[in-house]
């Protein structure tokens, strides 16, 4: 059994095999479970690493104040560790996440700011708004997850190498979406350090514009997502460190089937992006029916983190969504 502070127990997740879609494609489809972490996501281990790295250089001093700007993991991530490490929190969102994120940091009594929505070239973006308001500020630490390449290394030193060891080495694909880059970076640089062959497929909502980057050179988007957490219109240098052989782009509607379907046929309940995450697995797995390949992608956080959006009846037909079958 696994015992110890806070921090100890971040990372080592499981792999769970996805029977249902396993089954249906004669591939083997594997999530690995990030919303087991203690703050609920894949988050947690960027947190923990840009923590310990700031603290080890000196950035990050006791009775210090850690500043963020998230759509909220990452914000719950870091208030989860600052809670035991005695550090303050002062966590700023965008206006229209899901209200379980907010309460979450509540909770953790941290200084919440929100914002509204806009683009990144706005000053008042949340990513901005948060680096102002840590230079504004005695004694605070900017945690930067986007450009702070600790995060990459917490998945390059951790993710990676668990999931390399739980498949014991027999892995076909790696897919996932992006958010800061972190993710991806880490598990793709350290699978394909291991294994060259291992397809590594970027999965972008729409809205996003590194499908569009992939795919021509430019950072353009089109359309929108509830998805929350991944997609963005810019390179970041976490990003630019993943390694990555496809991208695709898939729809809500595409992952909500796969949200209810999992939850349905699985017993998951997994939040947008994993569902995303796991509708790519499958569309990999369908392109390869029968070969017996085997795909790992992230379950990044739960679906009890979005519920009043995506049990939402009334929510989900503003958005034109519907519970409309996987299979």
């Amino acid at each position: 059994m696994q015992t110890g502070a806070l921090s100890q127990v971040v990372g080592q997740t499981p792999l769970i095999r996805i029977k249902s879609l396993s089954d249906a494609t004669g591939c083997e489809i594997f999530g690995k479970a990030e919303y087991l972490n203690p703050g609920g996501s894949v988050k947690d281990r960027a947190a923990l690493n840009i923590i310990t790295e700031a603290e080890k250089s000196g950035l990050l001093k006791p009775g210090y104040t850690i500043v963020e700007g998230t759509a909220g993991n990452t914000g719950i991530g870091l208030a989860t560790l600052a809670a035991q490490k005695n550090y303050r929190c002062l966590i700023v969102m965008p206006n229209n996440q899901a209200q379980e994120k907010y309460d979450a940091l509540s909770a953790l009594g941290v200084e919440l700011v929100t914002v509204p929505p806009c683009p990144f070239a706005n000053e008042n973006h949340f990513y901005h708004t948060a680096k102002r308001m840590a230079s504004e500020r005695a004694n605070c630490f900017w945690a930067n997850q986007f450009e702070n390449t600790a995060n990459f290394r917490a998945h390059y030193q951790t993710t990676g190498p668990e999931i390399w060891e739980q498949m014991q080495g027999q892995i076909n694909a790696f897919v996932s979406a992006v958010g800061t880059g972190g993710t991806m970076a880490g598990v793709s640089r350290f699978l394909k350090e291991k294994k060259p062959s291992i397809h590594v497929r970027l999965v972008d909502p729409f809205g996003s514009g590194l499908y569009s980057h992939f795919k021509t050179g430019t950072l353009t988007a089109t359309g929108s997502s509830i998805t929350e957490g991944i997609g963005i219109m810019r390179l970041t240098a976490n990003f630019k460190e993943a390694l990555i052989d496809e991208a695709v782009q898939y729809s809500d509607q595409e992952m909500l089937s796969t949200l209810y379907h999992l939850a349905e046929h699985d017993g998951l309940l997994v939040g947008t992006s994993a569902a995303l995450n796991v509708y790519a697995a499958y569309k990999y797995a369908l392109e390869h029916k029968g070969s017996g390949q085997k795909i790992v992608t992230v379950l990044c956080d739960s679906a009890l983190r979005y519920q009043s959006k995506i049990f939402n009846t009334q929510f989900l037909a503003e958005k034109g969504l519907t519970k409309t079958p996987l299979l």
